[in-house]
């Protein structure tokens, strides 16, 4: 289906084909009349400052957020201490504070447990009344959150943690672009920055801080992945591009920062002898893959899964060829596996997650856009506040196989939209050929994502032997908007995966980078 020039409205078209596919995947894309009716007569929080909830709105708290994000969740900060160590704060919003349990508003949370951020449309798990206002972090805003404080040591070892609710205001509203376009010297320091006292010094300590927990979470065998993530080109309502989105220095402050609050956070639920919603991956059960993919490029893995092994080979290749380490990445994720959430007891022994190297890690900084989140703060006031557990085990249980079916269709819902939009780029190049990478082979059939643009699709013949990681040359065949569907039919393998990179129209493809699945994705 071309996307001719008698019809510029693609937006439209791609928001009537997400909400549909919302309904297919068992999503809710509106708030019931119930919802709604609770949230007409919510007002902002009552700010309170009591001895259990400390006044920390005198720091220089900032946001970091993408260009277009306004459901800030989290603000961070940091200051000196003596002997070398630092004090790290991560504040999360306190959104339980106006969503209570039961709830209508609760209710539909509960049941979608995630936003959906098509290239169309967001669909947001709170209304935007909340996520985006009463609930959300905003400039200069006083708000409710549950901090949590770390004591980090010289080298970014934590030292000593603690979780406990105060007030907070936002002194700066940044984004990623800018603040890493400073950090790395390729602009001045954002005039926000400089309105605020102090801020300057602690976002360049954030950043060393950042630097140092990722290279101790590497030595732990964290794993260096990249991939490319496909982000729409709108000119009004006509979709000109899918560009692959960059990650940067300000979105690895975020993303460190996060990672070790997280981890705060199962641990303090365990010393309180709580349970927790954790996020896990487990030992991949595709290890021989890897290992296969490892030994054609020259290098050796253990026959039992081990991730920093494996972390050393990515690093190793991440060096050598960086215009197609995306494509390795890309492998590795596939076989990897999807990640879960799971319930732990006091006691229980830690699944952990893979790809990040963490044994404690449950979800609690996106609580105005993941359910997860929501429960594990919950959880949080109540073991903060010595009052009774608020879900039962079997809630839990029943909530974490629920949340990772939902996010999994959300993740569906996604994807199909992103190819609803690619098939109307696409849809006036049938019959041309292009480079590609395989990402997925099952008994459902075999997919692969093309160098440029990065848009995956199906192939239809021709697949033969291939397996996830290989390049191929495809010739698109068709592509139906609605649905979604690309499909293309293969041609001859173009040599191993991690040659020295695809030759397109007569250029090496440049890759742009972005953060895997495995990080916690604000889009």
């Amino acid at each position: 289906m071309p996307n001719t020039n008698a019809d510029k409205r693609d937006r439209p078209i791609l928001q009537k084909i997400a909400r549909r596919v919302m309904q297919e995947h068992g999503l809710y894309p509106d708030f019931s009349a119930e919802a709604l009716a609770e949230l007409d007569k919510l007002q902002g929080p009552a700010l309170k400052v009591e001895q259990e909830c400390r006044d920390l709105r005198n720091l220089a708290w900032c946001s970091i957020d993408n260009d277009d994000s306004l459901d800030l969740d989290q603000l961070t900060y940091a200051r000196t201490q003596d002997a070398g160590d630092v004090m790290a704060f991560v504040a999360i919003a306190n959104v339980n504070a106006l969503v209570r349990k039961n709830t209508a508003l609760d209710a539909h949370a509960q049941y979608n447990t995630t936003s959906v951020y098509t290239v169309a449309e967001t669909f947001p798990m709170l209304p935007e009344k909340l996520s985006n206002g009463l609930t959300s972090l905003n400039l200069e805003a006083d708000r409710p959150a549950v901090v949590i404080e770390m004591r980090l040591g010289p080298h970014g070892a934590l030292k000593d943690s603690s979780v406990y609710e105060a007030l907070v205001r936002n002194r700066a509203k940044l984004t990623y672009n800018r603040v890493s376009a400073w950090l790395t010297g390729a602009a001045s320091v954002p005039r926000e920055v400089t309105m605020v006292r102090g801020l300057e010094e602690a976002i360049q300590l954030q950043d060393t801080i950042a630097q140092k927990l990722k290279k101790l979470r590497h030595e732990r065998g964290a794993l260096e992945l990249q991939t490319v993530e496909a982000r729409p080109v709108f000119l009004g309502d006509e979709l000109k591009d899918l560009q692959a989105a960059g990650q940067n220095r300000a979105q690895d402050i975020i993303e460190d920062f996060m990672i070790a609050a997280n981890g705060v956070t199962a641990r303090f639920l365990a010393a309180k002898n709580f349970p927790s919603i954790r996020r896990v991956v487990r030992v991949p059960k595709r290890w021989d893959r890897i290992v296969a993919l490892a030994a054609e490029r020259g290098c050796t893995l253990p026959a039992v899964p081990n991730p920093k092994p494996l972390d050393k080979f990515l690093l190793q290749q991440r060096a050598a060829d960086p215009v197609t380490f995306p494509d390795l990445s890309l492998s590795v994720i596939k076989l990897l596996g999807a990640g879960e959430y799971i319930v732990e007891m006091p006691g229980d022994t830690s699944v952990g997650h893979f790809g990040l190297a963490v044994k404690d890690y449950a979800h609690s900084t996106a609580p105005n856009r993941r359910f997860p989140d929501l429960i594990t703060q919950r959880l949080l006031k109540a073991a903060i506040a010595g009052s009774p557990l608020p879900y039962t085990k079997e809630e839990l249980e029943s909530l974490a196989f629920h949340c990772t079916e939902q996010e999994d269709a959300a993740k569906k819902v996604e994807r199909q939209v992103e190819k609803s939009a690619a098939a109307l780029l696409l849809g006036k190049r049938i019959g041309e050929s292009f480079d590609a990478i395989v990402t997925g082979v099952s008994d459902k059939g075999t997919w692969v994502r093309l160098v440029n643009p990065p848009v995956e699709g199906k192939l239809l013949s021709g697949f033969g032997k291939l397996d996830v990681g290989n390049q191929v040359r495809v010739r698109l065949e068709r592509a139906n908007v609605q649905r979604g569907f690309i499909d293309f039919r293969a041609g001859a393998s173009t040599g191993k995966p991690g040659a020295a990179g695809f030759q397109h129209q007569g250029q090496k493809h440049q890759w742009k980078k972005n953060r895997n699945k495995f990080r916690f994705k604000k889009r």
